[in-house]
């Protein structure tokens, strides 16, 4: 009766387990037993007995076991059971997830599944391996600690799949907080390590062949950084055996299926079934797995992960080449009496070994022999054939495996790249374990033994972890507790590696011995271990087995091959092969064992590492080899290390059935699966134990909140008190919870119960704060709008009234003035006296009427802002804000002041960058004139005060670039010691830049905006959007306008006014604002007026600010402020300083105060802390630089007004001419300031006389002749720097001066102080001249080679200096030796071309326009001063002074001849006679002295060279002495030296033989490249030098010349060596005419070593009669600042050099059908030659467009970045010559094509040009192929446009538009109306477009469509059968948003790919696929074109502006 009302039983089975079986009564009262299974049995009366009645919880199922209340083995195997037959394969142990395998796909795993466990405690949800995922990663958040996630179980039980769903999820989380592409990465690994590592068995279709660790580490913002892949024991063996229904490694199968029938042929690869490798399991096919889907996804993976596609191709050969090598075979053969072996014939082996790059003998030798290391001599032995293929086995397994580790490393080196040179302990890290599983099959060998081995020691982990540590926990804390007995694997550890003699130390033992055999090995384990109750040994001496008891049961091993695949070696003569190889992935894999000695390798080959557990220790110290067995333990070991040091979270996977079969439940195998995993042991402790635990301290800090004080008070009571009255409070029940010592116990449920519980609380508790802030606020926001409620009600009362008066007024006034008319027309003249009583009495009130506004605007405009009552408004009239908002306005923008955020720009700007800017400027001008309140304070610790950060980024980082070197300081660099402090300008360094992808957060509105901002950092986003994007300047004024106009805040108006002030200061409008604008604040309040009015116009005579506005600025509440500046004397003048001050202004402003006239060479300097720089006096703006100190002083972390910045005047430079006597206040400043300066240490000199000498001038100067002590020791504390005091003492000092005082020149005292002055400034300015230089930082481009490149060049009167940062002097100049300065011109930076006597620099530096005025201004004024000229030719008439040229003359300035005059007065200095001379026959020399002999002898050869080009002065130079060095020895020498050798054959001259060795010896030694070298006969040949029998073109000669020197860039000198060779003593006229031709060539494919190009230097400029010589210098020049070129000159470049033509124009192609023609060079890059032809168009935009070659077959497009003729040679096949090189290739098969190619910016009519030219016929035949999605009306206008274009206004052409249709209507719509219709439509819609004409026509087509969201797409028309749900064939469209699927039909839009979502894209053949970022994985699309080249360019050339556009805009101030 009781078994019938339970219903549920549990009753025995066969397989020891009881199952569960319900109780049935049949109608007639009988009793059945319906088992779990369906089967029923009558129910006995003796069985009745023997049942037992099922829990509650068993019998539906729990999700946590450890609520069962059957606490057995049957409980947890029906739970199991009932739970998989639900389709539940997760269930909770506790923290435990058990997952069962089911076989099939579940839709569990999606986007919203991740949503749904995201921030989910674990058992708040039902079990999912989610839920595990988001404890691991929440616990190492909220604890800080490394997490782990164990996967085990068998194979085939779920474990990778596990892996792959746990990283999705971390990946998934981090990726919505990342802006990387790590996750994704991360995730596209998994493809590539499964198809190397993972293959389908008996027992899993996707079995991983080998262990992995995947080690994740985060950030502590949670953002996955990096990661990190450890690989353990790939099974080798299976490259070459498998068993039955097993397959080789998934990449064999992909790469067949998947490569291109191209691919295959040059691989020599057919189908899978032709390869023993790939058929020894008999199964080829893998049912669920597509492997050419699979290939494409490992190809895109690779892509994304950066493999390259060289890379990807040497994968594949090498993989061909194992298959290649599996289908060898060896014949066997005798020889000597000796069993050998040879390699059978076969296309295989051939193709093998060519795919490896070895030679077929060699690696035939390698195969089939082994070699031996004797004491003596290297043995070589014969192999039999099985030997040759167990050989040929180990060098492929060697192979692969070598190339797995190589994949997992190259992809460790992306995903763990940026953590390189970071230590880990800056992370934290989740890792993930899949590893292999317990392995049992048929046949187990070594493999299984390591597999299972590694599962042992997981296992007792798991126990450690669960059983032991955690009972010690208890026990260490006094927990009353009971003991739980568990299943303990230790003892079988101890068996395989713990003890003395285990197994694996006796495997690694026996293989050291070279006789050992698997046989010796069975025998010795055998007799070691027979008596371990573990171990189970063979059965007899024939038997190969033996057997081990694991935990999950007993496995039987053969032992056969243990030692050979222990030993793991791969033998000499296979590496030496390896050696030989080109292949250059197969020397990279094998780059260990090639770097090792060969002698050593063959010494040690079979010498392996004793284990410390060895039977034997070791007894040498040789390097020796490790075992597989000991690499795979030392592996394990530092696992388990790395394991134990994180929380760890287990998965047990369990498999249902052994047959992969989904719904069937294994019982048997279950059961075996739950006893060795020990759950029913892990769900007692979890049931009974308290896993999780805390300490006192920090439980009660985080459960603090739910802490009742009145229960417990936490400053009265201990933390272990309120950790117990929180339990009690929160958790109920009894043994719930525990009180250890130092820590509480908590059950695992508790933990969630706690974290709810807190949360509640915290909501609440936030909820009642909220509550009364809120109300609060509200009250607040109440009080103040009634206040401005009643202050408004007043106002419009007010201004109601006055209305009314006014109106009243006006009323009277007219009805008086009215009535005053009638009256004077009525009454006659006599009687008018009191009719003009009355008139004047009304005129006095017309007038009071009409006066009343101006007198009341008169009033407003005297008050001051404070004071203005009314609302600033703007009237009508021509130049108005209101008529110009009317006009430029776009939308339903107004005038007038508003507060909310605006939707769009005021103005239309076409850049996207810049309307985005707009509003964010809009943003902040709302908040600092205070519209819109702060945003409130941001608890992220990242955000700085530093807004700049956020800025448009602007040139100028540094405050040295701004005002120059810290001039004072650069030369006390040495005594920096001695004098204190740090001299060098401080850096001030970029802030990094704040990137954000999300496209729907706008520029610079990310939260580092969003928060509270000073007024100076508002003002400083503003400012620097104008500066750095001058096309919002107006968009900003108008906006600061819009706000003063109308606007009521008076508050808001004060700072709208000062904001606009200070902008007027910063930057200029353009010309369409300006005149609105200086009509706008004229009429502004009373003093900002005038005021704004003036800023604005400086601000356009001194021009815009180039930084920020500084904080004084802000401050400023006057007109203007005054700045201190001091004077050298110490004075301080105090000077008015306004935003446009600049250092010429204020130079002029302290001159005229203290009547300084002679003002060349001082300078306004400012000071900064310990530096000073010069600001010059030009047209610097001084408060940029006060801006500048500012902000460094922000970088320091200090407030900006406490900036110590100062002003002061100095002398930076002398005229060459100076004259002290001109200007004594000039010399009494500089005198000052030498006196100070060498006091302070800024001049210093080696020499002590000249102190001693200054001194005593000093003295005369200060007090006179007259002898004083006490004024000798005062001149000494005002003249000498203190550490020279204290170098030599005071006295001594004292002696020298009086001893110079006494016996000097001024003793006498005849001399004024003021000549003293004078002498001394002289005696400085000639003894210390680069103390007053003016310093420029230049980077030299060309010029003969210094030391260094980049120097600073020093300008002063005697001339000009180049120094390193050092003071050493590099070169020195006078002006004498100068000839030429001129500024040279480039894209981004000026250069200096500095021409000297000898030599020309070309300088390049960021003040070059005014280094080259300073220098030719000093030469000019030497010139007109000088009275030294030279003779320019000679001079034989007797009237005249006779001289020759190169005389020298000296002038007489004051001769008897006017200037205007032709003639001089001069006296030959060579023989002292005096005549006149024409002036143009002279050269006046720069120079106030006469110039020295060596000097003239210079000027008069240089002279003679350019005068006179008979004959050459200096003989042409060779490559003699680079040869002596560089060259190799000539062969017939011997061994006499290279040196007698060279002097002998003279190998660097002229010889028309062939060379057999190349020239240099650095090639000597390289076969390959020795090879190409020799090679070179057609240098020959070219110049004729050797007969020709073969009749060759030019072009083809310079191919096989240059072509190889492209490609190995260390035959590029040999090149150049081989043609100077040639052109040196060679006296054919015509050869040295080619050979020229040759090096024209050369020197613009690529430029010589920095070794030889000096030599190459001076071989052209000795060769100045050649007029290729310059030319080539030029071009050499050039190519040293740019990459070389890819390829060999192009056909036009040899046509034009053979015709003697330096210049080369090419025909460009429009899509108009017209055509030009544009110069091109060798270095013309794509880009280049578009900027040209649109500046030549003069198209308002270059940017955009692009240039195609069309060739018969196909139009490609051309990447902007490389040269034009190597993109000829790349994509064209070479044309035919082409008979005018000025007019291009006109002839040739192929056309160059400049289109539009981003449609980025365009407004149709914005640019006509453009319209017509490219716009137009470049979106017509879109829109006519039926691209776009229209509208009727739309094909009707259209079609009346188009109609126009055709036939402008001739109307008779009416009755053709039925034949025109197709070109006027899209071909797919022609057919929604008849002929008639359309003839009947068109012609309507082109009546009423009368008027226009074709160029408005065209116009009018392109603005209609320019709304579309199709225009300017690039379509590209292509096939798919990926996606299953979209057409096969669809269209793709590029945009600048990115990528759509067009369905063709409908053109609707399938799908929209942003590119920021595009991870990678990549094409294959004629195939294209790109890889889409999801929350969880990459998805692809693959689609087929012959377009896809162009479709990949496109992809590419739209993504990067797309990024471009939108990166966030900064600038660093």
């Amino acid at each position: 009766v009781i078994i019938i009302n339970c219903g549920w039983v549990w009753v025995d089975s066969d397989i020891g387990v009881p199952i569960g079986a319900r109780v049935k009564v049949t109608p007639s009262g009988q009793r059945l037993l319906v088992d779990d299974d369906g089967k029923e049995q009558s129910l006995s009366k003796e069985q009745e007995a023997s049942l037992r009645i099922m829990h509650p919880t068993s019998v539906e199922g729990v999700e946590d076991m450890i609520k069962l209340g059957d606490m057995n083995e049957a409980g947890l195997l029906r739970n199991l059971l009932l739970r998989h037959k639900q389709g539940l394969i997760y269930t909770y142990t506790g923290s435990v997830l058990v997952a069962v395998n089911p076989y099939q796909d579940f839709p569990m795993y999606s986007s919203d599944q991740v949503k749904l466990y995201q921030g989910r405690k674990l058992g708040e949800l039902p079990p999912h391996i989610f839920a595990i995922a988001e404890s691991c990663y929440f616990n190492m958040r909220r604890h800080h600690n490394n997490q782990c996630c164990i996967i085990s179980g068998e194979s085939g039980a779920g474990k990778t799949e596990s892996t792959k769903l746990i990283l999705q999820y971390l990946a998934a989380v981090s990726g919505e907080l990342s802006e990387q592409q790590i996750e994704q990465q991360l995730l596209e690994s998994n493809p590539i390590l499964e198809a190397f590592g993972n293959a389908k068995t008996i027992r899993n279709d996707n079995s991983s062949r080998f262990g992995k660790y995947l080690e994740i580490f985060f950030n502590k913002h949670g953002v996955i950084e990096g990661a990190r892949v450890e690989q353990y024991l790939l099974e080798k063996s299976r490259v070459c055996h498998q068993a039955l229904q097993e397959r080789n490694y998934h990449i064999f199968y992909c790469m067949l299926a998947g490569i291109t029938s191209q691919e295959k042929k040059t691989l020599s690869l057919r189908d899978a079934k032709e390869y023993r490798f790939l058929t020894k399991g008999d199964c080829i096919l893998c049912e669920g797995r597509d492997d050419v889907k699979d290939y494409g996804r490992i190809r895109s993976a690779m892509k994304i992960l950066t493999f390259s596609d060289s890379q990807c191709e040497e994968i594949l050969q090498l993989l061909a080449a194992i298959l290649h090598l599996g289908n060898v075979s060896f014949e066997a053969t005798t020889q000597n009496n000796l069993e050998t072996s040879d390699v059978s014939k076969s296309e295989h082996f051939s193709m093998a070994a060519l795919l490896l790059k070895v030679q077929k003998s060699s690696l035939a030798k390698s195969l089939t022999h082994r070699s031996f290391m004797t004491n003596k001599e290297r043995i070589t032995k014969p192999l039999s054939p099985e030997q040759a293929s167990d050989c040929r086995d180990a060098f492929v397994k060697a192979i692969y495996d070598k190339l797995f580790i190589w994949i997992v490393g190259k992809i460790n080196s992306v995903i763990y790249k940026k953590l390189t040179n970071t230590p880990k302990s800056s992370y934290l890290s989740i890792g993930l374990l899949d590893i292999f599983g317990f392995e049992n099959f048929h046949t187990n060998s070594f493999e299984q033994l390591c597999i299972n081995f590694a599962n042992e020691k997981l296992q007792q982990f798991f126990v450690r972890h669960i059983f032991k540590l955690e009972q010690e926990e208890y026990l260490k804390e006094d927990i009353v507790w009971n003991n739980i007995k568990f299943s303990d694997n230790q003892n079988i550890l101890d068996l395989l590696a713990g003890k003395t003699c285990n197994l694996l130390a006796l495997i690694d033992e026996e293989s050291h011995f070279p006789k050992g055999s698997d046989v010796t090995l069975l025998n010795k384990m055998n007799q070691q271990h027979s008596g371990n109750k573990n171990y189970l040994a063979s059965r007899s001496e024939h038997d190969t087995d033996f057997g081990i008891c694991h935990f999950a049961g007993v496995v039987y091993y053969n032992s056969k091959g243990f030692l050979e695949k222990n030993r793991d070696a791969v033998s000499f003569d296979i590496i030496k092969t390896v050696d030989m190889s080109t292949n250059k992935l197969l020397r990279q894999i094998f780059e260990n064992e090639l770097s090792n000695n060969p002698v050593k390798m063959a010494n040690n080959k079979r010498v392996m590492i004793t284990p410390k557990s060895s039977l034997r220790a070791q007894t040498n110290n040789r390097k020796q080899v490790p075992t597989l067995s000991g690499q795979f333990r030392q592996s394990l070991d530092s696992l388990m290390k790395a394991l134990s040091v994180c929380q760890p979270f287990f998965i047990r996977c369990f498999k249902p059935n052994n047959d992969k079969q989904s719904e069937v439940f294994d019982r048997e195998l279950c059961m075996r699966q739950l006893r060795y995993s020990g759950m029913m042991d892990t769900i007692r402790i979890r049931k009974l134990g308290y896993p999780i635990r805390h300490t006192f301290v920090e439980f009660l800090r985080r459960y603090r909140v739910l802490l009742k004080t009145t229960v417990c008070d936490p400053r009265t009571e201990t933390a272990a008190a309120c950790c117990e009255a929180i339990c009690k409070t929160v958790i109920k029940g009894e043994d719930e919870w525990k009180l250890g010592r130092t820590k509480i116990f908590l059950k695992d449920a508790h933990d969630a119960v706690l974290e709810q519980a807190r949360e509640q609380e915290l909501s609440r508790v936030a909820v009642v704060i909220q509550r009364v802030m809120l109300g609060y606020k509200d009250r607040c926001s109440f009080k103040e709008d009634l206040h401005h409620k009643n202050i408004n009600n007043e106002k419009e009362s007010k201004q109601k009234r006055e209305a009314i008066v006014l109106l009243q007024a006006c009323t009277k006034g007219l009805l008086a003035r009215r009535a005053a008319v009638k009256r004077r027309n009525d009454v006659s003249a006599e009687s008018l006296n009191p009719g003009n009583n009355t008139s004047t009495s009304v005129d006095t009130s017309e007038l009071d009427s009409e006066i009343i506004a101006p007198a009341l605007a008169s009033a407003t405009s005297s008050l001051s802002l404070e004071e203005e009552d009314d609302e600033f408004d703007d009237d009508g009239d021509e130049f108005s804000f209101y008529k110009f908002s009317t006009l430029h306005f776009q939308g339903n923008a107004t005038h007038t002041h508003i507060t909310q955020r605006l939707q769009h720009s005021l103005l239309p700007h076409d850049d996207e960058g810049d309307a985005l800017a707009c509003l964010t400027v809009w943003w902040i001008i709302l908040r600092f004139m205070g519209d819109i309140p702060e945003p409130k304070s941001v608890a992220v610790s990242e955000v700085s005060s530093n807004s700049s950060r956020h800025l448009p980024q602007r040139q100028g980082r540094r405050l040295s670039h701004l005002v120059g070197l810290d001039e004072v300081n650069f030369f006390k660099k040495k005594n920096k010691k001695k004098l204190g402090g740090n001299r060098r300008a401080s850096a001030i360094p970029e802030e990094p830049e704040n990137v954000t992808e999300d496209g729907d957060i706008m520029i610079g509105e990310g939260p580092m905006l969003d928060r509270p901002m000073s007024s100076l950092e508002k003002l400083h986003i503003i400012t620097g959007y104008a500066l750095s994007r001058q096309d919002i300047r107006d968009e900003i004024y108008c906006q600061i306008c819009k706000q003063l106009v109308n606007n009521r805040n008076r508050s808001s108006r004060m700072q709208g006014w000062t904001l606009l002030s200070i902008c007027l200061g910063i930057f200029p409008p353009t010309d369409l604002f300006m005149k609105c604008l200086e009509n706008f604040v004229r009429r502004g309040p009373d003093g900002y007026g005038a005021y704004c009015t003036e800023k604005l116009r400086r601000v356009i005579a001194n021009g815009q600010r180039k930084e920020l506005p500084c904080w004084i600025e802000l401050q400023v509440k006057t007109l203007d402020s005054n700045a201190p500046v001091t004077l050298t004397d110490g004075r301080t003048l105090s000077l008015n300083l306004d935003s446009s001050s600049t250092s010429a202004e204020v130079c002029q402003a302290v001159a005229d105060k203290i009547d300084l006239k002679d003002t060349y060479g001082f300078s306004l300097y400012i000071g900064f802390n310990d530096k000073i720089w010069s600001l010059g006096s030009c047209g610097k703006h001084v408060l940029d630089v006060v801006s500048q100190c500012e902000q460094e002083m922000r970088r320091q972390g200090q407030e900006e007004k406490k900036a110590p910045w100062r002003l002061f005047i100095r002398k930076e430079l002398f005229k060459p001419w100076h004259d002290c006597s001109v200007d004594p206040v000039s010399t009494h400043l500089i005198y000052r300031q030498i006196i100070t300066g060498i006091k302070l240490g800024e001049y210093t000199s080696e020499k002590e006389d000249d102190y001693v000498q200054l001194a005593a001038r000093h003295y005369y100067i200060q007090f006179g002749s007259a002898y004083n002590k006490e004024s000798v020791q005062r001149v000494v504390e005002e003249c000498i720097a203190t550490p020279l005091i204290e170098s030599k003492s005071m006295t001594k000092w004292m002696q020298l001066i009086s001893s110079e005082v006494l016996q000097g020149p001024y003793v006498n005292g005849r001399q004024s102080a003021e000549s003293v002055k004078g002498e001394l400034v002289d005696s400085i300015q000639q003894k210390w001249p680069h103390y007053f230089s003016r310093f420029y930082e230049v980077t030299m481009t060309a010029g003969p080679p210094l030391s260094k490149s980049r120097f600073v060049v020093a300008v002063n009167w005697s001339g000009i200096l180049f120094m390193d940062e050092r003071e050493k002097r590099l070169l020195e100049l006078s002006y004498l030796e100068i000839k030429d300065v001129h500024i040279v011109s480039h894209v981004s930076v000026q250069s200096v071309s500095l021409v000297t006597l000898q030599e020309e620099f070309v300088l390049k530096a960021r003040e070059a326009a005014e280094m080259a005025a300073l220098i030719e201004t000093n030469l000019e004024g030497l010139r007109q001063r000088s009275v030294y000229a030279l003779v320019q030719q000679d001079a034989n008439d007797p009237r005249f002074l006779i001289c020759k040229q190169g005389d020298l003359l000296l002038v007489e300035k004051d001769g008897p001849y006017s200037p205007e005059e032709n003639l001089i007065t001069a006296t030959n200095q060579r023989t002292s006679s005096t005549g006149s001379i024409y002036k143009d026959t002279v050269q006046y020399l720069p120079t106030l002295t006469r110039p020295t002999e060596e000097v003239l002898v210079e000027l008069l050869s240089r002279l003679k060279t350019v005068t006179c080009f008979i004959k050459e002065t200096v003989a042409p130079v060779s490559l003699k002495e680079f040869a002596q060095e560089n060259f190799r020895a000539p062969g017939n020498v011997g061994r006499q030296g290279a040196f007698k050798g060279v002097g002998k054959e003279k190998l660097w001259a002229c010889s028309k033989e062939p060379l057999k060795q190349p020239l240099l010896k650095s090639l000597v030694r390289n076969s390959d490249l020795s090879y190409l070298a020799c090679n070179l006969l057609p240098i020959l040949k070219y110049m004729g030098d050797y007969p020709i029998k073969n009749i060759r073109s030019p072009v083809e000669l310079t191919d096989q010349i240059f072509g190889p020197a492209t490609q190995h860039k260390a035959l590029q000198d040999e090149i150049y060596c081989q043609i100077m060779r040639q052109m040196t003593s060679n006296n054919n006229r015509l050869s040295m005419e080619r050979g020229w031709q040759l090096m024209w060539l050369c020197s613009g494919l690529f430029p010589p070593s920095s070794n030889l190009m000096r030599h190459t230097r001076h071989f052209l400029e000795s060769r100045p009669r050649d007029p290729l010589a310059a030319v080539c210098l030029q071009k050499l020049q050039e190519m040293c600042s740019k990459e070389p070129r890819m390829f060999p000159p192009h056909v036009v470049e040899v046509d034009a050099i053979q015709q003697n033509s330096t210049q080369i124009f090419h025909k460009v192609h429009f899509p108009n059908d017209t055509d030009d023609i544009f110069e091109v060079t060798s270095t013309t890059t794509i880009k280049d030659l578009c900027c040209s032809i649109a500046s030549q168009l003069k198209l308002s935009f270059a940017d955009g467009y692009g240039l195609y070659l069309k060739t018969p077959n196909k139009v490609m497009s051309l990447d902007e970045q490389k040269y034009f003729f190597d993109s000829l040679r790349q994509t064209s096949d070479f044309p035919k010559k082409a008979k005018r090189v000025k007019e291009g290739n006109a002839n040739m098969p192929y056309l160059v094509i400049f289109k539009r190619k981003l449609w980025f910016n365009m407004t149709p009519g914005k640019d006509q040009v453009a319209d017509l030219i490219f716009h137009f016929p470049q979106e017509l035949p879109k829109y006519l192929r039926g691209y776009h999605n229209c509208t009727k009306e739309d094909l009707i206008i259209l079609g009346g446009l188009l109609f126009r274009v055709k036939v402008d206004s001739d109307r008779s052409q009416f009755v053709m538009i039925p034949r025109m249709l197709r070109e006027l209507v899209p071909t797919d719509q022609i057919k929604i109306m008849s002929s008639e219709e359309w003839k009947k439509h068109i012609i309507s819609s082109y009546n009423k477009q009368s008027g226009i004409t074709v160029q408005e026509a065209k116009t009018a087509f392109l603005k209609a469509i320019s709304s579309w969201p199709t225009f300017g797409c690039t379509f590209f028309e292509v096939k798919q059968t990926y996606e299953s749900s979209y057409p096969n064939r669809v269209l793709i469209a590029i945009s600048k948003n990115g990528v759509s699927l067009i369905d063709p039909a409908t053109k609707e839009v399938l799908v929209m790919h942003l590119f920021k979502n595009i991870m990678e894209y990549h094409s294959h053949g004629s195939f294209f696929q790109m890889t889409i970022r999801t929350p969880l994985r990459g998805n692809s699309f693959v689609c087929e074109t012959s377009q896809v080249r162009n479709l990949l360019l496109q992809v590419n050339v739209f993504k990067s502006k797309y990024f471009l556009q939108r990166k966030p805009l900064h600038i660093v101030a």
